[in-house]
């Protein structure tokens, strides 16, 4: 963060100052996490729907707070007090200050927004990678990329930094609107239209306007970065207010950055040949599994060849990258009594395309030998898809045992009937496609029995955990993990 005093934020934000024992104490950084707070922080205090950040005022002074912004005054705190109607909405003023405060010191920095139905999170991984070779890089950690976590994020902005990272997400038409009125981008990229959140805006044709706010919100002469194989995307070229760049692998929009010859390891790791403008042609082994993983790749290449890394640099990178955000493709080995798997942990959401996506890598997925390993897919339901939900849980059943996989097991709730249904729809359409072995259950715990007794008789088994959070797939992961 930029330092300011207490008295400049409150103005910043438009706040009253109840003044404590430092009021005009210089505040270092932000956070809403009272765990977080260290010797010159600003405590945010956000109620939630658990827990009411109000309740940790009093105590964040003995950690070394010199401020808190508050919904209302709160008894028997020493530091100073910033009161402001909505800490969420101030939350976002004062990340707008501090890069309007960064804008104004020497040194050239850029924001980098980014958005797109799949991918963001990965692609964010790969681009901060990327951007951290070229000067220091703030990037948010996991998927912050909300009206609470890209302000944060954009609070670790500070006088060194010359790239922020910013992943933006919408679940409604507007919310990336206003993400780019704190942090208005210099360059956009925008990855994929898909149906994720298809409930919550009704079409696809919703999800590409919100998905086009970003480009909308591009400063003046500033760079769109486009998936020139998306027809909901291109049409965005119109929109934006400078240059457009695009990248993909079809070739049908004449792309700038371009793939060709893609073929995967027998880990699945994506390999292929980077084109460039300049006319390189350069070999590409990504560090992260997934085919899917190349248009990720080929949008965060983009961005840093425009910035001036080399094309060879830029495929050392990408191949020197082998961690991401948890639950995202990551592979591990899970040994328990008799069984022992290969884990591809794809927990963190799902949604149709990127659901369609893990099972893809999970049927490219091949033994150290060379063999073909059984391949089990331990799915969890799918939300916010909308009165098509049912549909789509079974068309992605099917599409799973269409790929000759060797075992399905779906994971309902005996807690949330919706939870279920849709790990029963999942399962009745795996069971359309005859020769698949496929179970629907109620918990991960049954779940997990399944698995261990697959891998107990089958040596080379490999599993793929992919399900929005509700479904509680994530938590096995987390099991598994500390095995």
């Amino acid at each position: 963060m930029v330092p300011m005093s207490v008295e400049e934020i409150a103005r910043a934000v438009d706040g009253r100052l109840v003044p404590g024992s430092e009021p005009a104490a210089q505040v270092l950084s932000a956070v809403s996490d009272s765990r977080q707070v260290k010797p010159g922080s600003l405590f945010v205090a956000i109620p939630g729907e658990r827990v009411d950040g109000h309740d940790f005022v009093p105590r964040v002074g003995q950690q070394g707070a010199v401020a808190a912004l508050v919904n209302h005054e709160v008894p028997s705190t020493a530091i100073a007090q910033i009161v402001v109607d909505d800490t969420v909405s101030a939350l976002g003023r004062l990340a707008k200050a501090n890069i309007e405060r960064r804008r104004e010191l020497p040194g050239d920095f850029d924001i980098i927004g980014l958005t797109g139905s799949v991918g963001k999170t990965t692609t964010k991984d790969l681009l901060a990678s990327l951007m951290s070779t070229l000067g220091p890089t703030v990037a948010p950690i996991g998927s912050f990329n909300n009206e609470i976590g890209l302000p944060l994020t954009a609070l670790k902005i500070d006088a060194s930094t010359r790239f922020f990272v910013a992943e933006m997400g919408a679940n409604h038409i507007g919310e990336i609107a206003r993400l780019t009125r704190i942090a208005p981008p210099d360059t956009a990229i925008v990855l994929k239209v898909g149906v994720a959140h298809l409930g919550e805006f009704g079409s696809r044709e919703r999800i590409a306007q919100a998905k086009s706010e970003i480009v909308t919100g591009l400063l003046p002469n500033g760079l769109a970065v486009l998936n020139g194989d998306d027809d909901h995307v291109t049409p965005m070229a119109s929109l934006a207010p400078g240059k457009v760049l695009w990248f993909g692998k079809e070739g049908g929009h004449g792309p700038e950055v371009l793939a060709t010859d893609i073929t995967a390891d027998t880990d699945d790791h994506a390999q292929f040949t980077l084109h460039t403008p300049e006319g390189d042609h350069v070999q590409v082994h990504l560090g992260i599994p997934g085919l899917h993983n190349v248009m990720n790749a080929l949008a965060a290449a983009t961005v840093a060849l425009h910035y001036g890394m080399t094309a060879q640099r830029v495929a050392q990178v990408l191949a020197a990258q082998r961690t991401i955000s948890p639950h995202r493709m990551a592979l591990s080995t899970v040994s328990r009594g008799d069984a022992r798997f290969t884990l591809i942990d794809d927990s963190f959401n799902a949604n149709p395309d990127s659901m369609k996506a893990g099972l893809e890598g999970l049927k490219a997925f091949t033994a150290k030998d060379g063999s073909k390993p059984y391949r089990v897919a331990l799915l969890g339901a799918m939300l916010e898809l909308g009165p098509d939900e049912s549909r789509l849980h079974a068309e992605v059943g099917r599409f799973a045992a269409g790929l000759g996989l060797d075992a399905i097991i779906t994971v309902g709730s005996t807690a949330d009937p919706h939870l279920h249904d849709m790990a029963e729809a999942l399962a009745s359409g795996a069971r359309d496609v005859d020769g698949v072995s496929v179970d629907c259950v109620e918990s991960i715990d049954r779940a997990e029995e399944l698995v261990l007794d697959l891998a107990a008789n089958h040596p080379d088994t490999v599993v793929l955990l992919k399900g929005s959070h509700a479904s509680g797939l994530s938590a096995l992961a987390e099991r598994w993990s500390n095995d």
